[in-house]
Parts: structure tokens; sequence; C-alpha cells
């Protein structure tokens, strides 16, 4: 068998042949020549834990699919609510389509009134609002007892619609408490990232005027943040999930793992770092200092991508029109400094340490106006279709629920001293 590997177990001289199916070797087929011996993988990262028709990856090739559509297409020709729809409902949607999408998400998007006085004002005056906002998600399951019912697809179906929906109004809500401004009702006359950002900026009775420039920048941000493939939020999400744990609890879960700075708060790490390089003419005294290991490059290299990740080169030439609006940040000529500097230097090229979507994305966030600690929430909004998307697919996979093995290196066997002798 030419796509195959033949594996002997040398204590017995048992031998198998496993097929090679698509780039992987069956673990079961593996643990029958060798029952009880684990494989040692505490990433995952040589792991395959999922079959998903959602997102191809191409870490090497430096390609990104959602569905088979390349994300450069996706982020130039659609918007965030056509890719939503792509990611759950497993298509792009046709002009009548899209607008029943739209409408379904405009009447699902305001939140209860209670959720309001005793969910969000029950927080710290100076509660970060990512915390506010995982524990409102995980709290809205409270709401909608119905959303138990994992195994019913239609109900799957309405709580998706619904969490798509109620996030960015969440999300405002989220900041607009912590800054002490009264919270700005859903307008379902605005798209939805419009919306968003009149939920955020609106002051007094006079309408938002949205940018064009910024919204479209902003959407195209959520497209690009839509799904990953199987990165550790999104992972945590079919975990969770596959306990049948409702929708709400299990991207409260995965809003957690994003919470985390390893994962959702790249580009605010960035923006830091930018901050303290502080002067253009110090980009080669900090590149210097990540040589020696006294500094980090952050927003450059990736878990996954050993090429340059698609993503960024968009989000680059998105910073300029920004810019074009906002005005020029001072941070941009540093970041790019920055890039033309690494990308020359064979001690970044050979480790493979290009620009990911974070070294500009911060950029972009604080040019608009929103303050650091709105950026990971608003990875959380462009993230939440892909979530649901694999905790739907899980379920209809019929998968079991999930349970890795460990390598145990505790004491041996010993017998409990009495407790006068301890």
């Amino acid at each position: 068998m030419a796509d195959s590997i033949t594996i002997t177990n040398n204590r017995t001289g048992e031998t198998i042949e496993i097929p090679l199916v698509d780039g992987t070797v069956s673990a079961r087929s593996w643990s029958s020549l060798l029952p009880g011996i684990w494989f040692d993988d505490p990433s995952f990262s040589a792991t395959s834990g999922a079959d998903s028709a959602i997102t191809y990856l191409d870490g090497e090739a430096g390609l990104l699919r959602y569905r088979g559509y390349p994300i450069e297409q996706l982020a130039e020709q659609t918007t965030f609510l056509e890719v939503a729809h792509l990611l759950v409902r497993d298509k792009l949607p046709t002009v009548t389509q899209l607008k029943a999408w739209q409408s379904e998400i405009a009447e699902a998007s305001p939140i209860h009134e209670n959720f309001h006085k005793r969910i969000l004002e029950g927080f710290r005056d100076d509660a970060h609002a990512m915390g506010v906002l995982v524990s409102s998600i995980a709290a809205m399951s409270t709401f909608w007892p119905d959303s138990k019912d994992i195994e019913n697809p239609e109900q799957r179906r309405d709580e998706t619609t619904r969490l798509i929906a109620k996030m960015p109004t969440m999300a405002a809500s989220a900041h607009r408490r912590s800054v002490g401004l009264p919270y700005v009702f859903p307008d379902p006359e605005l798209d939805y990232t419009s919306n968003f950002l009149s939920m955020m900026f609106k002051l007094g009775d006079s309408p938002y005027e949205v940018d064009p420039v910024l919204r479209d920048a902003l959407d195209m941000l959520f497209v690009l943040h839509a799904d990953h493939e199987q990165n550790c939020s999104t992972t945590t999400a079919r975990v969770v999930g596959s306990a049948h744990a409702d929708p709400y609890v299990t991207v409260a879960a995965a809003a957690g793992a994003l919470y985390g700075p390893r994962h959702g708060g790249a580009n605010e790490a960035v923006l830091r770092m930018l901050e303290e390089i502080a002067e253009f003419d110090n980009v080669d005294d900090f590149i210097a200092g990540v040589k020696t290991g006294d500094r980090k490059l952050m927003g450059f290299g990736h878990r996954v991508y050993k090429n340059y990740d698609p993503r960024a080169r968009i989000v680059k030439d998105t910073a300029h029109r920004v810019f074009d609006v906002t005005g020029m940040n001072p941070l941009l000529d540093i970041a790019l400094k920055l890039e033309e500097v690494a990308l020359a230097d064979p001690y970044f090229v050979d480790r493979k340490l290009y620009p990911n979507i974070d070294f500009y994305s911060g950029l972009i966030y604080q040019s608009m106006g929103f303050p650091v600690e709105m950026f990971t929430v608003l990875f959380t909004i462009g993230r939440t279709p892909g979530w649901l998307a694999h905790w739907d697919e899980m379920l209809s996979q019929d998968s079991r629920i999930a349970r890795p093995r460990q390598r145990y290196t505790g004491p041996a066997d010993r017998d409990v001293p009495s407790i006068d002798v301890r």
C-alpha cells in the first residue's frame, strides 16, 4: 500500500499497516497494536481532534479558506454577515437569503431590559469589558432555557442566530457601562457593523454618523477573524460542546480562552510594544534586543503559519485607508520600519517569523477610537460564527465527549500517614 505506514511492536513482533488519509493516521488502528500506550502531545499540535468541513488552513503555503473560498476574495467581495451565513449555514447567501438573514439578525439583536439591570449592573465599575462579556454570554443561558435542547437542529439554528445577533449589543453595553455612558439600543435600520459602531459611540439623541470607510474596515476585520480552524478557543468550544453544554455556555468558554493574552490579547501586546519603542530611530536597537533575547517581537510568527499570514497583508492595506480618514497613527511608521527591518534580517527570515494579523489590527482599532480593553471583545464578535459553526458541526457528527489521556508523572503508590506524623 503506497499511502500507508507500517509499524512494529518490538515487544511482540506484531506488525500493522495503517493507511494515510489526508495526512493523518488512525489513532484507533495505532492503539490496536499498542494497547495502553498513548501519544504524548500536551498541546495537541500533532493531533487531529476533529473532522471539519469549515476552514482549510495551510501554514506552509500561507493559505486560508472558509468552506473552500479564499480569504482574500471573501475580504474583498463579501460582508461579515455573508461570511457568518457561509460558516453557520454552509453557503454564501443569495440576495433574497441575505435580506432574510439580515432581518433575523436585526430582530434578535436587542437584549432584555432585565439583562442590563440585573446582570451588567452587577459588575464593579472598573470591570474589564472582556470579563463582563464572557460572564454575560454565560448568563444568557438562563434567559433561554430552551437552548439546552441541543439535539434539535432547529433549536441550534435559532440559538446560533440569537448569539450572532446579540454579541455586538452585549459588547457595546459592556464598554458603555465601564465608561459610565447610557446604553444604546440596536437600530434595525442600520447594518450589522454600523449598528455596533452606533451602540459603541453614539452620544445624545442625534443619529450616529458612521464613516463608510471605517465601517467597511471593521466589517472586514470581523471577516478575517471569523474562523481559524482548530485554534485554542475553537478547540475549547468543541470540548465543552462535546459534553452537550448549551451554546451560551459553550461560547462563553471559548471566549474565556480567547481572553487569555496568548490568544486574543496579541494585538494589544503589539500596541504596547510599539509604544515602548516610541521613536522611529529606536527600531534598530529594539531589533538588536530581540536577537539577544532581551526584547520580545510581538505580532511576528504564528503557531501554524510558516509563511506570511494572508490576513496580515489585507489588514496592512486596510490600515492605510483607515488612516486617510482618522489621520495617521504615529505608531504606524514604527510598525512599517519594524516590519521592513525584520523581513530583511536573516535572523527572522530563517526562523520564518513573518507579520501576523495582530501586527496591524491593533493600530486600526486604536485609530478608530476603541480602547485597548475592547480589542479582544472585537475579536469575540468576529469569531462567534466560527465557534458556533464548529459546535453545530460537532453535534451533527454524533461525536464522543472529549477525554484526552495523560502521562502520569506523580509519586508511586504510597500509604497515607497518620495526621500526627505528617
